[in-house]
């Protein structure tokens, strides 16, 4: 029974796919009339119809049309405020503080008196030396009159004794004569070598005399510790009374004007910057400040692999501190990149962010981007061709090869 029941199915099965989709071909084989030119067309609309049906719907997006230009780059890195030059100035004798203290805050000029020290017995030493300065130079012409009567004796000497050997080559002298002129020539040059010793003493005197009196006068211009350029006190001065040894602090005097600003950038964009490139910041209050770039590290610190950078700020109301926090923008060369806005950004299954871009099949496609810098008008990205169609409303409900209906709007709407 249930071998007929499974037959009388097929057959079943077989006869109506022969009624329904080969109604055409059974009607002809069975003699009927050859289907007419409507009943064609019919077939084929139907046939469109199914093919339509199994192709995937448009979806339908918002769309605009980008055109690539030249926009300059930026480097942005976050740094602090540092003054141009900073000392510690403090002191190179010994003494106690005369002065009266400059409170931290005061503004100094380069010379003017930070501390000034009691001079003590530097006075009398100053005028011991210079006293034996004078007494070694009395003493230098009579160095000098010995060593040129000492040459003269010698110059004598050296007459006699050829003299005296001529005359006893020839019989006219005794050797005893010639010995005695040997011997008064010998003791000349003696002399001559002593004299000669005492110039070179009085002039050793005298060079040690000169020091004497260059030491003392030094040390007595120490005695009063100048500002060494134009700045603030950053600390007191010394106290009145204080007693200040060599080394001893004096004051702290900064410059603040012109103004660094440092930072510190990546080595994945160090070779953006160059020097004298144009860069603006934004301090923690507020408030802008332009400036140049004067200096570029060249070599990396060892702990975080980064380079370097200052800005020279002019701040000749003083108003930027030393220390503050800072966002500096840096101007790196053009690049070609697209104005757009920062809804039409998304992410593709790979987690890399991008837009996505209506090709020349009607089809989506996933782009991925590089973005530059952040503005008011949108974002400027890089990475897409020069004309670009981008979709800025549905991208998140279309993937890459998925048909699209794209209308398309103009990029300030």
């Amino acid at each position: 029974m249930r071998l007929i029941s499974i037959l009388t199915a097929i057959l079943v099965s077989v006869t109506l796919y022969l009624m329904v989709m080969e109604r055409e071909r059974v009607r002809a084989f069975a003699g009927a009339e050859p289907p007419s030119a409507d009943t064609s067309q019919g077939a084929q609309s139907a046939q469109a119809a199914q093919q339509a049906a199994s192709e995937k719907p448009r979806i339908g997006v918002v769309a605009m049309k980008s055109q690539a230009q030249t926009v300059r780059g930026t480097v942005r890195v976050r740094g602090r405020t540092e003054a141009a030059r900073e000392v510690d100035v403090r002191a190179e004798t010994s003494g106690l503080v005369l002065s009266e203290p400059l409170r931290k805050g005061a503004e100094v000029a380069a010379g003017d008196t930070l501390c000034r020290l009691d001079p003590g017995t530097r006075a009398s030493t100053l005028a011991q030396a210079e006293a034996a300065y004078d007494e070694a130079q009395t003493s230098l012409p009579q160095a000098r009159a010995a060593v040129a009567q000492a040459e003269a004796q010698v110059h004598e000497a050296e007459i006699n004794y050829n003299a005296a050997e001529k005359l006893s080559e020839k019989g006219y002298a005794s050797e005893t004569q010639l010995a005695a002129a040997a011997s008064a020539l010998s003791t000349a040059r003696a002399g001559l070598v002593q004299a000669e010793a005492g110039l070179e003493s009085a002039q050793t005197a005298i060079r040690t005399a000169e020091s004497a009196v260059a030491s003392s006068r030094k040390d007595i211009e120490r005695l009063t510790i100048d500002a060494p350029f134009d700045g603030l006190l950053e600390s007191d001065t010394a106290e009145l009374g204080a007693l200040l040894q060599q080394g001893s602090h004096c004051a702290t005097v900064i410059q603040l004007d012109p103004i660094k600003l440092v930072g510190f950038i990546p080595e994945t964009e160090v070779d953006k910057v160059q020097l004298g490139a144009t860069a603006g910041a934004r301090l923690a209050t507020g408030r802008e400040v332009s400036g140049k770039v004067t200096f570029l590290s060249r070599s990396a610190d060892e702990a975080t692999r980064t380079f370097r950078v200052e800005v020279a700020i002019e701040n000749p109301d003083l108003a930027i501190r030393d220390g503050q926090t800072v966002e500096i923008v840096i101007a790196a060369p053009g690049r070609s990149a697209h104005l757009l806005p920062q809804s039409a950004l998304t992410l593709n299954d790979d987690g890399h962010i991008g837009v996505r871009l209506v090709g020349d099949d009607g089809r989506a496609h996933f782009a991925r981007i590089e973005v530059l810098r952040d503005t008011r008008d949108g974002i400027w990205v890089t990475g897409l061709p020069e004309a670009a169609d981008v979709i800025v409303v549905g991208q998140e409900f279309v993937t890459d090869d998925v048909p699209v209906d794209a209308a398309y709007r103009g990029a300030g709407q």
